[in-house]
């Protein structure tokens, strides 16, 4: 398990080379599907996505609850887009010229969303509680053991202040215009869904968008810079530091480096996919990474070019966020709010980031390695 740490995808790689069949067993239990063909039968296929979608667990009581909560919350980030525009603009304006990547890329999603995770208004100590987390390893399962120890104790701190807060704030009368991410959470849930339930809901979707968005935003970043010097060094410091547009910059960075390290899904009944037997139960995980690299789909799948996406030709299976029925509700609304972010970042700078690895951390996600972000405005 050496290799996994020091680089985890050359390490999947090599157990899928290794494998005569479709899919080959992962050393820490389960399958993995190598071939596209029956990863995206897998991810696609009703008879695998049947009953409640894994990313809200048994928070709520049937898909049909899953849905209305995911809709209503994607259309509170999609509304909330030219605010998050301004705050990602303030947020970047108060950033140091040397900067700690890749948990800065969080935090500016966090100050750029602030006011639509909780109202002005609201409890100013929670506010704090919940930035603290962002830098507290809360987002993402820590590697190490003492980390993940100090993760627990704050998150265990945010999970009773969550709850206290939304207990307080049910003694009220929710106003049915959504002040907050939370109002939305709060309308859109079942009456009967107790005050810890809203709270943990409320919080696996707050962290979820702070999260994504702001790792996708740090892949992004190091990317850009690693692979389009050129542009990220021209003179002047043009207030556009890479050379391709933002939206097909974000979509390869994400193809790239997908921070989705695997999706699962369990086998409904005994059968054969990939060439092997499988019982009902068994765990089959679908790598996005592998898809993302399958030369027989992509053209130059190691390539680092985001112009491939004005080749659709060249293009293969993008699952980003997932596919099939269990997709994100708001996958394109968190692409968006990456190439905001980006642009803003962007925007009037000159950027570079010293030579830095390109394997990812993995745990629960895929993450970047930590590097630094130098920034210099053009008028500096």
């Amino acid at each position: 398990m050496r290799r996994f740490t020091r680089d985890p995808h050359g390490f999947l790689e090599d157990l899928a080379r290794r494998s005569d069949a479709a899919v080959f067993p992962l050393p820490w239990g389960g399958w993995c599907v190598r071939d596209t063909e029956p990863a995206l039968r897998v991810l696609n296929d009703p008879v695998f996505n049947t009953g409640r979608s894994p990313f809200f667990g048994d928070l709520l009581p049937t898909r049909s609850a899953q849905i209305a909560v995911g809709r209503e919350v994607r259309e509170a980030l999609r509304a909330y887009e030219p605010a998050f525009r301004t705050g990602m603009e303030n947020a970047v304006a108060r950033l140091a010229a040397a900067s700690p990547w890749p948990v800065t890329g969080p935090d500016l999603v966090f100050r750029g969303t602030a006011d639509l995770l909780l109202h002005p208004d609201a409890a100013p100590p929670l506010r704090r509680l919940m930035h603290r987390a962002v830098h507290g390893g809360v987002l993402v399962r820590q590697p190490r053991v003492r980390q993940r120890a100090r993760a627990e104790v704050l998150r265990a701190r945010l999970v009773r202040a969550l709850h206290a807060h939304v207990r307080e704030r049910r003694r009220q009368t929710v106003p049915r215009r959504p002040r907050d991410l939370l109002d939305t959470v709060l309308l859109a849930c079942l009456d009967g869904l107790g005050d810890r339930a809203v709270a943990d809901l409320y919080r696996v979707i707050h962290q979820s968008v702070v999260r994504n968005v702001g790792y996708a935003l740090a892949w992004s970043l190091l990317l850009a810079s690693l692979y389009g010097p050129a542009c990220l060094h021209g003179p002047g410091g043009a207030s556009r530091p890479w050379p391709w547009p933002t939206d097909s910059l974000v979509r390869e960075a994400a193809r790239y480096r997908p921070m989705v390290w695997m999706v699962a899904r369990r086998v409904p009944y005994p059968q054969e996919i990939g060439g092997v037997r499988f019982p009902a139960g068994t765990a089959l995980s679908v790598s996005p990474y592998l898809l993302h690299h399958d030369e027989r789909r992509w053209t130059e799948p190691r390539v680092f070019d985001p112009e491939r996406w004005s080749r659709p030709d060249g293009c293969g299976p993008y699952l980003p966020f997932g596919a099939g029925p269990f997709t994100c509700a708001a996958a394109g609304v968190a692409h968006s709010m990456v190439a905001t972010a980006l642009d803003c970042l962007g925007a009037g700078a000159r950027l570079s980031v010293p030579a830095s690895a390109t394997y990812p951390v993995v745990t629960d996600a895929a993450v970047p390695r930590p590097f630094v972000l130098h920034r210099a405005t053009t008028a500096s």
